[in-house]
């Protein structure tokens, strides 16, 4: 099992070579051209089709072509290049090249895709299945390192010169998009906007994030090799010893942490279960897990 173990330590390392630079760049750009079609392609097919404003400059030119019949494509242009120039004046230019290509390739996907008909006559699932192909489409950007521009641009300005938090100016700037469209079409179309736009968030996480739940367990026990061999070379996962106190007796009580898959929780804790019936388990969900065992890094 130790040989294994090693061998599996060996094989991660070579899966974790960083990328040639000229693959990096592919790889970056690849995301984000179809990241941004596949947003156009949502834009048009669901959500102009139905006049569902779910925040953002895309939700801004869908009320623009109703009340002065400009092209969306058109407006998303208008707006993202002076934003894009706005940010780099307060931002600087680390922010650099990949967002001026989201910013001016997805209003070119969005009046490419104009003429592709809706498949849905019902604008409930067109704000779901938009929120969802947006959301798509948006994760497969931020995993190319890209950005599409737009409010999201604008809110890290006020965040910059407010010292709000981003997330919370993000979902301000969001709510005054579809604020606006409740005034302009009415309250139900501000309701499918909304759940576009919560489907959009978390549609974004699970192409960042990945669908894999991860746990994580802190456990204490006074048998602690027994549980560090069954954790190491039965559940072949790996652990760290963290140094702590005993709250009431003040006396050193190791504890150990570990990362395990989903399917793998209860046959950690049938584990500690067995070797220790007295130990204390905590399993917490984790966000993310990148490392060796989970999520490969990408340099």
């Amino acid at each position: 099992m130790r040989l294994k173990a090693h061998k599996q330590e060996g094989d991660n390392r070579r899966l974790h070579k960083p990328l040639p630079p000229a693959l990096r760049m592919l790889h970056d750009y690849s995301l984000l051209f179809l990241g941004a079609f596949l947003i156009a392609l949502s834009f048009n097919v669901f959500l102009n089709h139905f006049r569902i404003a779910s925040g953002g400059v895309s939700g801004v030119s869908i009320i623009i072509q109703a009340l002065f019949g400009i092209r969306p494509a058109y407006t998303q242009w208008a707006l993202n290049l002076p934003l894009f120039v706005l940010g780099t004046f307060v931002l600087g230019r680390g922010f650099a090249f990949k967002t001026f290509v989201g910013t001016m390739v997805l209003p070119l996907f969005v009046f490419w895709t104009e003429g592709v008909p809706s498949v849905t006559t019902s604008p409930l699932i067109a704000a779901v299945f938009g929120g969802i192909g947006v959301g798509a489409g948006l994760g497969l950007v931020f995993r190319g390192r890209g950005s599409t521009g737009g409010t999201d641009l604008l809110a890290q300005v006020l965040t910059r010169l407010t010292g709000f938090p981003l997330s919370a100016t993000v979902r301000f700037l969001d709510g005054l998009v579809i604020t606006w469209a409740a005034f302009v079409f009415d309250i139900e179309q501000a309701l499918y906007a909304l759940i576009g736009l919560y489907l959009t968030g978390k549609t974004i996480d699970m192409v960042m994030l990945g669908t894999r739940r991860a746990l994580v367990a802190y456990i204490i026990t006074e048998q602690e090799e027994a549980v560090k061999e069954a954790v190491l070379y039965d559940l072949d996962r790996g652990l760290t010893r963290i140094e702590a106190l005993g709250g009431y007796s003040n006396m050193p009580r190791p504890m150990l942490m570990t990362v395990v898959d989903q399917r793998e929780v209860q046959k950690l804790k049938d584990a500690v279960q067995n070797i220790d019936s007295r130990a204390f388990v905590i399993v917490l969900p984790a966000t993310e897990v990148l490392g060796e065992g989970f999520h490969r890094i990408i340099p």
